[in-house]
């Protein structure tokens, strides 16, 4: 049994969300793209290659006129263009062409890596998305961004290429341990936050049920969560306006990402982006003291931090300036309205920012008070 989500591109349907709770299915929904006439190159990392590698291609045999699975070390820090022109090593030496098939299987870097090397290999050959993390279900697997790292900078050098498909089996994320699973969390929460206090509040009254990883719920929260990132995609493809939303949290994030020389998952530098772009908020009197703080507090039952120790706050801010989301000299920075409405700004201050990060750092001399 399967549920379906169609994405729309420029108002006409694009590619299809497939939910189960299987790989069951996945050869049958590969049937519409023509795979008993394509090769099929499966990228993974080694996790996720020695957890459903194994299984992926068993099921694909025999549909295809060939499979292959290609994987590399798991780990942001092989984001990277080094790890795309291994990818097309092995398809040149398979002799891939236009008419092939890649399929990533794995988390946001398996995504967006693949993405990319589709996107570019013979200037484009169609992939297909089979997240199996929580953060690439509920949010990077959909919208067609993709790219790498560059210098450890994120997301430097990518394309927006759309799949041809993206098939969710969500009984992956019972595999994820607990840090990968709640760091992952940290984007479905963002996605309540910007745009839907009703599944911000689902999300809260569901909270026991999403430690025990059951089932159902992780099926309707996956789902919740990939409807508000729909909206805002099919209104914004190429983030020329609203989908600049998503980015809430993401500013700062991404500075302490680079910091901590992505030691830190990368939910775990959202959470705390989201904080500090919540503290603007309220220093700005669009939240409540009592917003904020709830905002900020609701993390921690999850496991997310909000607060971090041993960074150096002016260092953060000067990082904040090599983020991509910069635009005209300006930070485009994400605040919350209200819970469930967030707006862009091009007017945060240096002195905002840094106040925002301060007041996440938890210093040597705060340990001692």
């Amino acid at each position: 049994m399967a549920e379906r989500m169609t994405i729309n591109y420029e108002k006409k349907p694009c590619y299809d969300i497939v939910f189960t709770d299987s790989f069951d299915l996945l050869a049958d929904e590969l049937q519409a793209l023509d795979i008993e006439h394509r090769r099929v190159a499966v990228i993974a990392d080694s996790n996720t290659a020695a957890l459903f590698g194994d299984t992926v291609i068993r099921l694909l045999d025999g549909h295809c006129r060939q499979t292959l699975l290609h994987a590399f070390p798991a780990g942001e820090e092989n984001k990277t263009l080094d790890t795309v022109r291994d990818i097309y090593q092995a398809l040149i030496e398979a002799k891939f062409d236009r008419r092939d098939l890649l399929i990533a299987l794995g988390g946001g870097v398996v995504g967006d890596v693949t993405g990319f090397a589709a996107a570019t290999y013979l200037r484009g050959v169609d992939f297909v998305q089979v997240p199996t993390s929580l953060i690439a279900q509920s949010d990077s697997s959909i919208g067609g961004k993709t790219g790498v790292d560059f210098d450890g900078y994120k997301n430097m050098v990518g394309a927006f290429y759309m799949p041809k498909l993206v098939y969710m089996n969500v009984s992956t994320l019972k595999e994820l341990d607990d840090r990968q699973f709640y760091a992952g969390f940290a984007e479905v929460m963002k996605h309540g936050l910007i745009k839907d206090a009703l599944f911000y509040e689902w999300l809260l009254d569901h909270m026991y049920e999403i430690h025990d990883r059951d089932a159902g719920v992780l099926m309707e929260m996956v789902m919740r969560s990939c409807a508000v990132k729909k909206l805002v995609v099919e209104k914004d493809p190429k983030e020329q306006g609203d989908r600049a939303l998503l980015n809430f949290g993401h500013t700062i994030g991404h500075a302490i990402e680079k910091y901590r020389n992505f030691e830190m998952a990368h939910g775990e530098c959202i959470s705390l982006g989201m904080v500090a772009a919540a503290y603007v908020s309220w220093k700005r009197d669009l939240l409540s003291m009592d917003e904020y703080y709830e905002v900020r507090d609701m993390f921690v039952p999850f496991n997310l931090p909000i607060s971090i120790d041993a960074i150096d706050p002016e260092e953060i801010l000067r990082l904040t300036k090599s983020d991509k989301k910069m635009e005209g000299g300006h930070v485009k920075f994400i605040l919350l309205k209200k819970i469930g409405r967030a707006v862009i700004d091009k007017t945060v201050t240096d002195e905002e920012i840094l106040a925002a990060i301060r007041e996440i750092y938890f210093s040597d001399e705060d340990a001692k008070a």
